[in-house]
C-alpha cells in the first residue's frame, strides 16, 4: 500500500479546496453546539475574503433564524430535490447515495443527502481523497476522485446552487447568504438543461437525454 511521503503543490492546493469546501459545508449546516468552535477553526485556513466574512457573521448565528431561512418550510429550500422541476426526487437521492457508497462517504450529519451541505460536504471529501491519492502516487486513483467530484457538482449542486444563493440573497444578508454567495462562485450558474427522463403525468418532453425540454401535453 502507498503510504504519504510529503505533499506536493497540486495536493496542497486540494487540500486548501478541501478547508473551503467543508468550511462552506458547515456554514450551511444549522447550528449546533460546538458548531461555531468548527468555523472558527476552519475560518483562519481559508484565503476566500467571502468566506471569511461569512465565517465571522457566524459568530450571532442561531438555530431559530436559521430554520427561517432554510428549515421545513423556510424562506427557500436547501435541498436539491427542491429545486428541479422534473427529475424524480428518488432518482436524485439514489444517485447521490451511490457516489456515496462507491467512496465510502459516510456522513454523521442530520441532513439528508440532497442538502445542500450534506452535497458541499461530499465535494469537500472527494478533494481530499484526490489530494490524499496524488500524495500517495496514485494518479489514477486521484483522477477518479477528480472526475467524480466534477461530475457530481455537474449532476447535483449545480442544479441548486444559484437559486439558494438567490433566494437566500434576497432575504438575509448574514452567514448563510454570504456562505451561498461562495459557493456559486465555485459551481458556477444553473446550467439550462439540468433535468432527468422522469417526467410528471400531464407533462410530456422532446429530445430527453440527461436534460428535458418539457410542453403541456394540451400543445401537442
Amino acid at each position: 500500500m502507498s503510504t504519504v511521503t510529503s505533499l506536493d503543490a497540486r495536493s496542497r492546493e486540494l487540500l486548501q479546496e478541501a478547508q473551503a469546501w467543508r468550511l462552506i459545508a458547515l456554514l450551511l449546516e444549522r447550528p449546533r453546539a460546538g458548531w461555531l468552535d468548527e468555523v472558527a477553526a476552519l475560518a483562519p485556513a481559508v484565503r476566500d475574503a467571502t468566506l471569511v466574512q461569512a465565517a465571522r457573521a457566524a459568530a450571532g448565528a442561531s438555530e431559530g433564524g436559521y430554520l427561517a431561512l432554510l428549515g421545513p418550510g423556510g424562506a427557500v429550500s436547501p435541498r436539491e430535490a427542491g429545486h428541479r422541476e422534473t427529475t424524480d426526487p428518488a432518482r436524485v437521492l439514489a444517485e447521490i447515495r451511490a457516489y456515496h457508497e462507491a467512496f465510502g462517504f459516510a456522513p454523521a450529519g442530520e441532513d439528508p443527502p440532497d442538502h445542500v451541505a450534506m452535497e458541499v460536504e461530499f465535494v469537500g471529501y472527494l478533494r481530499l481523497k484526490e489530494a490524499f491519492a496524488l500524495a500517495s502516487g496514485d494518479a489514477e486513483s486521484a483522477a477518479i476522485a477528480a472526475e467524480a467530484g466534477k461530475t457530481f457538482v455537474e449532476r447535483h449542486l449545480a442544479s441548486c446552487a444559484e437559486p439558494i444563493a438567490h433566494g437566500l440573497d434576497a432575504v438575509s444578508e448574514g452567514h448563510l447568504a454570504l456562505a451561498a454567495k461562495a459557493l456559486l462562485a465555485r459551481v458556477g450558474p444553473r446550467p439550462a438543461k439540468v433535468e432527468g427522463a422522469w417526467v410528471p403525468q400531464g407533462l410530456a418532453t422532446t429530445g430527453c437525454s440527461g436534460g428535458c425540454e418539457v410542453r403541456s401535453q394540451s400543445n401537442l
